[in-house]
């Protein structure tokens, strides 16, 4: 099984991830009801099928995706088990109103909460979630979080240290204190902002990219037609907040897919597996995290583990994209 090495680190991760923020269930952010025993077998599924990594955090579910995981992961050996990747910044109290949270004292308390729930002495890779939520807020604490993470780095509670949804300014603010060993950015090809910048930045600056929604929260699977999205919960927080799963947007969507299908046909491949490759075929791009709820689901998008596009495919492809649509 092909694998890279994570940045500088000494991580060396299959180009596919597991996320398990849809694990967690209904709550903030939630991605609507889902049964325990389905996402034990995902899980489970995908590490048989050789997906060395599954990618977490607190905020999904409010510790349930993380408690999911560990359940999941028991009885494998040490060199069995794959690699888990969990973040910091969001905390919540007893009603489950969640605040966004850099300080020193907060990241320490979320990485001991992670590891109990995890059972992990020491995680493998925490990520500072969002510099700052709602998006695009003061940022004034990253450097303070940064410092923190460092420090747990040191004491050995953690072997590798990156974020998540940082811009180039933000990973250099912290690449000043301690090196940047990844970040964790949303990419697809309906969301291509981070071409221009953040990517070539990473690229120069040696910091490993896991993207994140590749198939763009479900819409580029194939599978998602009109139909199923009129049925999704009012839990479901694309329903809300993703623009692309509403027209205007969502004809031209559909489109693509349609094209994805064509040329998946040509390989014998899902529209799946072909969307994750699109973003694979970037050279900044070290992995993508694919969500999966079911065992079935992973069997849908594993090929990409392996399925690379040709120049060809990859511009065919990109003529026919429509604007870039942004995730909320």
């Amino acid at each position: 099984m092909t694998r890279r090495q994570l940045g500088s680190s000494s991580l060396e991760i299959t180009p596919v991830g597991l996320g398990t923020w849809a694990i967690g269930g209904p709550g903030p952010f939630g991605w609507g009801p889902q049964d325990d025993a389905d996402s034990i077998a995902a899980i489970r599924r995908a590490v048989e099928q050789g997906i060395n990594w599954l990618d977490t955090a607190p905020v999904y579910g409010l510790g349930y995706s993380e408690t999911i995981v560990e359940r999941a992961l028991e009885g494998f050996s040490e060199a069995d088990r794959p690699l888990v990747f969990t973040k910091v910044s969001f905390r919540w109290d007893d009603e489950g109103n969640t605040s966004h949270v850099l300080k020193a004292d907060s990241i320490r308390a979320e990485v001991d909460e992670s590891r109990r729930r995890l059972d992990m002495d020491v995680l493998d890779l925490c990520q500072i979630h969002w510099p700052a939520f709602p998006p695009g807020g003061p940022d004034a604490d990253i450097e303070e979080a940064w410092t923190t993470l460092a420090e747990l780095r040191s004491e050995g509670k953690i072997r590798e240290i990156g974020v998540s949804n940082f811009d180039a300014a933000q990973l250099g603010r912290v690449q000043a204190i301690a090196p940047v060993t990844s970040l964790q950015p949303p990419y697809s090809m309906l969301m291509r902002q981070i071409e221009d910048g953040i990517l070539p930045y990473c690229f120069e600056h040696g910091i490993g990219v896991i993207v994140y929604s590749p198939m763009h929260n479900g819409l580029l699977t194939g599978r998602m037609t009109r139909e199923r999205i009129a049925s999704l919960p009012e839990s479901d927080w694309r329903v809300q907040l993703n623009p692309a799963f509403k027209d205007p947007h969502l004809s031209r969507c559909l489109e693509v897919v349609e094209l994805l299908r064509e040329i998946g046909n040509r390989h014998g491949r899902s529209p799946a597996e072909l969307a994750i490759a699109w973003t694979l075929h970037h050279p900044a791009a070290t992995g993508a995290i694919v969500g999966g709820r079911s065992s079935a689901q992973i069997d849908g998008f594993v090929g990409a583990l392996e399925f690379r596009l040709s120049d060809q495919e990859y511009e065919e492809i990109g003529a026919a994209l429509p604007e870039s649509i942004g995730l909320m």
